[in-house]
């Protein structure tokens, strides 16, 4: 039996058991366990706190930071399957070489995200090298801009914060089944609940799904589980452990270069260019296994300690297309379309990534002023595993006519051996003095101890100081202006194929970030605004073929966000972010004075939702992206784009029990656009989906 038939029958079997016993229960809830903070939530899934951009809950109105959180109602709502999907409605995030089948990889106000450090689950690093399934979690959350203080190693852009789904109180019971795309189906199961002893609750998701991308071969399979669960020990005692595994296999879909290097391709973007018989699918394994223990000392202290362990395995097979031998260009594709095939093996690729943290919180006064006081070690360690590698030239093949090419047979890779390893343990300290009733302090500093070794290279070690500051000036409850000051740390990048270093990792750099922001609440609707400059050490390619970090990239720019409701019927959702992106320092022409390849100028998203009756609601949102550098040297530009997509969501009730159905149509008006324009490997450009439409059916009961 496939992943998928056995995804859909278990939902069928799961309703069947159901049926007879549960027909009569109301709504469920999903309120956690006392000792868990739980966030409020208004109309539509609508969050009012989150914990990225702080070491605890707190309400995004008074966080001095600019943070955005879809939760679980928005994401059934909005037909959120995969952080793809979710990125589309914060204008700050971008694609950055999110190739179909391959790692789902974005960046955030510009600044490319860190595969190995910049995404979270449950405040702690994994690994972002596959797709990251969503059908576990209760609500993403992305912080924008430095986060040295809560998460050490970090891209300057933000951190992208995936939070578990926990036990519930009241039985949980619910199904989804849909059909999207060319024939992709998703069947997943969702259950909750607490055992005859109530100290026991669990949290059980199973998920298989048939692939078929819009393009045309890029298919796979893709099968998940999860459980998590939670152990009242005593009143003051709350243990939670939980655990995930993820399969998935899917042919990759690699972009396109330029024609003669100087001109876009004019392409189907249903084109695959990895289409030789001898072509695999990647394949994927990746497994969490986390806990977290709090115990409340006193009604204002708490200890928490938590930790994850995240492995990740991918076996990457790609017939891939680079350069044009017959005209010497590398990159691009020739004049007629003709590109060269290489044949490209990596096998046995593995990470290991293990962080946790210590932490005490709480809050004390010192005469007239109150203090909440969060003070820990943290510690990320991760293996990295890569075998040598097959990347050789086997052929020409054509972006209009197909060829088929022979594999390069008479090449092997070589078994996988631990090639870089790295230690990073912290100190942190962070204190929130509220020093009037309108004006709060936010002051701390997190202390690096960094560690690097990495195969033929001697091991490197360096420390960091990595102050934050940040005050909070709230005039009326529901108004909130902040200004703030933090230095972010990052991993130097790794070196690229074909350079004269490559896969070697420069060594690790500081950057700083300057904020203003203002935050509201009126009539309903949740307002933010923010104005940022983040500054950077640059990375590229020399004259020479090395991989150096020389220079400055510095970008600044304004973001504004609103959500809530604007009527009892009428749902609104607007994110725009406008930014300049400026290199110099590199004494070299084609860098400095010139902007960061693809970062638009201007982003936006618009969204809104009207309930025709309490059952039937129609939607929709209109996405704008301004045109986009494909080079370094800027001779080459992507055009802007705008899209719409639609959508109508009704519910009914089967045998007494909620049943949604949905259907979306995205790309509406079926425009072409090149969603993705990278500068990795040499350029590439990605098209996005044309037309196409999505259906689902999820029955609570």
């Amino acid at each position: 039996m496939n992943k998928t038939t056995f995804a859909v029958s278990a939902a069928a079997l799961a309703i069947a058991q159901a049926f007879p016993a549960l027909a009569q229960q109301g709504t469920t809830g999903t309120s956690e366990p006392a000792m868990t903070e739980i966030v409020i939530t208004a109309v539509r899934g609508t969050a009012e706190s989150a914990s990225v951009a702080g070491f605890s809950e707190r309400p995004l109105l008074l966080t001095p930071a600019s943070v955005s959180v879809i939760t679980r109602e928005q994401m059934q709502a909005l037909n959120i399957r995969s952080t793809t999907d979710a990125a589309r409605y914060d204008a700050s995030i971008s694609d950055a070489y999110n190739a179909v089948g391959y790692a789902e990889q974005f960046s955030i106000r510009g600044f490319k995200l860190d595969n190995a450090n910049s995404y979270r689950k449950d405040g702690l690093a994994i690994s972002a090298d596959t797709q990251i399934p969503l059908e576990n979690k209760e609500r993403f959350e992305v912080q924008k801009g430095l986060a040295g203080i809560t998460a050490g190693i970090a891209a300057p852009g933000g951190v992208v914060n995936y939070v578990t789904k926990r036990p519930t109180n009241t039985t949980l019971r619910s199904v989804l089944f849909e059909v999207s795309e060319r024939g992709s189906l998703l069947g997943t199961v969702d259950l909750g609940g607490r055992f005859e002893d109530r100290r026991f609750g669990y949290r059980i998701n199973l998920a298989g799904e048939r692939l078929r991308s819009y393009v045309e071969g890029a298919d796979g399979r893709r099968s998940f589980v999860s459980g998590a669960f939670d152990w009242q020990i005593s009143p003051q005692a709350l243990l939670q452990v939980d655990a995930d595994y993820q399969k998935k296999s899917q042919v990759s879909a690699p972009g396109f270069q330029l024609i003669n290097n100087v001109s876009l391709p004019v392409v189907d973007p249903a084109t695959l260019l990895n289409d030789q018989p001898w072509s695999y699918p990647v394949a994927t394994e990746s497994m969490n296994f986390g806990a977290r223990f709090q115990y409340q000392l006193a009604p204002d202290w708490k200890l928490e300690v938590k930790a994850n362990r995240h492995v990740f395995k991918r076996d990457d097979y790609t017939a891939f297309p680079y350069g044009c031998s017959a005209q010497e260009l590398y990159p691009g594709f020739c004049g007629n379309g003709d590109y060269d095939v290489y044949d490209y093996r990596s096998l046995g690729e593995q990470k290991k990534p293990l962080a946790a943290q210590a932490m005490l919180q709480g809050r004390f006064a010192t005469g007239t002023l109150s203090h909440e006081l969060s003070t820990g070690f943290a510690y990320y360690g991760n293996k990295e595993s890569w075998g040598e590698d097959v990347y050789e030239y086997a052929g020409t093949s054509n972006i209009y006519h197909p060829v088929v090419v022979p594999p390069r047979s008479d090449l092997s890779t070589g078994p996988a051996s631990v090639q870089r390893k790295d230690n990073e343990r912290a100190l942190f300290v962070q204190d929130i003095v509220n020093l009037t009733g309108e004006l709060a302090l936010h002051a701390g500093a997190r202390y690096v101890k960094l560690k690097r070794d990495e195969a033929g290279v001697a091991p490197s070690s360096a420390n960091f100081w990595l102050p934050n500051v940040s005050l909070v000036y709230s005039p009326r409850s529901d108004v909130a202006l902040y200004a703030s000051y933090a230095r972010g740390l990052q991993h130097g990048g790794i070196a690229p194929l074909q350079t004269v270093n490559e896969n070697r990792a420069l060594a690790p750099s500081t950057s700083k970030q300057v904020e203003i922001g203002a935050k509201a609440l009126v009539g309903g609707i949740s307002y933010a605004a923010a104005l940022f400059q983040i500054e950077k050490g640059l990375e590229y390619i020399d004259a020479t073929n090395t991989f150096v970090r020389n220079g400055e990239a510095q970008h600044r720019g304004v973001e504004f966000s609103a959500q809530g409701k604007a009527t009892r019927e009428l749902t609104v959702g607007v994110s725009l972010a406008a930014l300049s992106t400026k290199q110099g320092g590199t004494g070299q022409a084609i860098y400095d004075g010139k902007r960061v390849t693809n970062v638009p100028a201007i982003r936006s998203t618009v969204f809104a939702e009207y309930a025709l009756s309490p059952a039937f609601k129609v939607n929709g949102d209109w996405q704008f992206a301004g045109k986009k550098a494909f080079d370094e040297e800027n001779r080459v530009f992507v055009p802007k784009y705008h899209l719409l997509n639609l959508g109508i969501s009704y519910v009914t009730r089967v045998n007494g029990m909620p049943l949604m159905l949905r259907a979306q149509v995205r790309n509406a008006l079926d425009k072409f656009y090149w969603r993705d324009v990278t500068p990795d490997l040499g350029g590439y450009l990605i098209p996005g989906l044309g037309r196409t439409f999505r259906v689902s059916a999820q029955l609570d009961f």
